[in-house]
This record gives structure tokens, sequence and C-alpha cells, in this order.
């Protein structure tokens, strides 16, 4: 399965030092697990925190989901530290915060070489140098993904909170660029009041629009609404097989496009509907 076309629709941070948390999430209907050992844990925690995350690792089962483990920093006294433990840990990639530019990822590849492990390397986009940036990392060694900081990138910018995410939307939208050149996920960021539904759907649903492939969560609570608003609709389902049908007994008749409900159909559009029923497909085969 390609980097894209896997379902990365609900990404949950889970503490690398809460064991519970660890263990329950092996039960939890989430496509991907960021495993924290970066801002959700203490620092007096910290090397604890890996000691229990590679037992977690080892010991449980978490299915097909998707395991990212967040780092500390390069230029902190833990970076170094956890990016050894993660290069033996049984982890898909590890999440690098606060990447700059395409150097800071090139330097970890480059250890994770030196180390043997076989790991993708995702980035937080979280940093008007890294927004400003976001095209060379995306192309940077082992680049498996990103994902949106939209708390540190607002303080950073300096702006105010709206529910349209207007003044962060030139940001979003440059990662997204660089993301898809590349061919690589975007994660869009956190939505803080996760008891307000409401307002989880509304910003799933415009991260959707515009393209993100799926949301970070700081809840379990939040999952279910970011699997529906990032996973393709019953009616999308439906009108994608009917493209697909319509163009294929156009060209069976000899014919350059299909018409459908009175609108033209061409590859582009088949293409797109091909695309909506793999997605679908491989959500099924995580089980959601």
């Amino acid at each position: 399965m390609s980097a894209t076309a896997r379902p990365t629709r609900s990404v949950l941070y889970i503490p690398a030092s809460k064991p519970r948390a660890l263990e329950k999430a092996c039960g939890l209907a989430v496509d991907a697990i960021i495993f924290d050992l970066e801002d959700a844990v203490a620092p007096a925690e910290k090397p604890a925190a890996r000691e229990t995350l590679a037992r977690a690792l080892t010991e449980f089962d978490y299915g097909p989901r998707l395991r990212i483990v967040r780092v500390n920093g390069a230029e902190t006294e833990w970076g170094g530290d956890d990016l050894a433990a993660v290069a033996a840990m049984p982890a898909d990639a590890v999440l690098l915060p606060k990447v700059g530019g395409s150097e800071d990822v090139a330097a970890v590849a480059a250890e994770l070489e030196n180390a043997g492990a076989d790991l993708a390397i995702w980035a937080m986009m979280e940093s008007p140098d890294g927004i400003l940036n976001a095209a060379t990392i995306a192309r940077a060694p082992r680049m498996g993904g990103f994902v949106l900081g939209t708390n540190d990138l607002a303080k950073d910018l300096g702006t105010r909170p709206r529910a349209d995410r207007l003044p962060l939307m030139l940001s979003l939208q440059t990662a997204l660029l660089a993301a898809r050149a590349a061919g690589i996920p975007c994660i869009d960021g956190v939505y803080n009041a996760f008891r307000d539904e409401e307002g989880l759907r509304a910003e799933c649903e415009q991260g959707r629009d515009l393209g993100m492939d799926g949301k970070t969560l700081i809840h379990p609570a939040q999952i279910e609404i970011a699997n529906a608003a990032f996973g393709p609709t019953e009616a999308e389902i439906e009108e994608a097989g009917r493209i697909i049908a319509a163009f294929d007994d156009a060209m069976a008749q000899g014919q350059g496009v299909a018409v459908l409900d009175g609108k033209i159909v061409e590859n582009l559009h088949v293409e797109t509907a091909r695309r909506t029923l793999a997605k679908q497909a491989a959500i099924a085969e995580l089980g959601g």
C-alpha cells in the first residue's frame, strides 16, 4: 500500500509514559498512533517513558495501526537518546518536532541508516521556517508524511483563534501543496476542545475539503468523528462506482468521454473515483 493510499483518517496522540493508555490503544478504532515522548511527557519522566514505550511496542498488538513515535528535538538533552531508543523499537516511523529544513531530516536519516533502522521519518510542520521550507522537507530522505502543529504555528505567527482558521490558511495549504507534490500524507492539526463535537466535526470537514488525509487527535472520543469525516461517504462510494461504469461503457462504444447525470466524465474523474474506492477498500482492510 502506498503512503498516501494507507488510511490516516484518525491519528491519536498517546503519552509514552502512560502504560494504561498504551494498552488501551490496542482496541481503539484509530488508523495511526503517535506515541509521544515530547510534549506529553514531563522532563523527569522522559527516560522512563522510553523504556515504557519499548515494552509496550514489544508486548502489545497494535494490529494494522501505523505506529509513529514523536521524539524530542535534537537540540534537547533527550533527543539523541530518544532517537537511539526508537531505532531499536518495532515502530513504523519517527516523528521529528519543529522541523525547520530538509537538513534536519537528512541528519536523522543518516543516524537511522547508521543504526540499521528501517524507519520512515515524519515531520511536525509547526514553525514559520518549516512552512517556508515545506517543499524541500517533503522530498528529504526517508520522508513519510507531514503532521501540522497548528498550536505552535499559531503561537509563532501571533494569530488570534478563529473557528474558520483563516489566519492559518496559507500555512495549511502550503504544507499540503508540498506534501501532494512529493506524494506523502498531510495530517491536519489537533482540535483542542475535545468535548466540542460540533466544533471538531466542522474543523474535520474543513480539513477534508482542503485535501488533508486525516486529523491528529488528543482524545479517543474524537476518533469516530474524524474517521467519518475523512473516509468516503456512502454517496461518494456509490457515485464513484457509477462514474467508472459510465466511463467503461463509453469506452466500449468507442467514445472518448462519457456523460453521467448531464455531466461530462473524463479520465481525471475516473482516477478520482478509483482513488475513492481504493481508499474505502483500504479502510475495510483495517476493520473500519
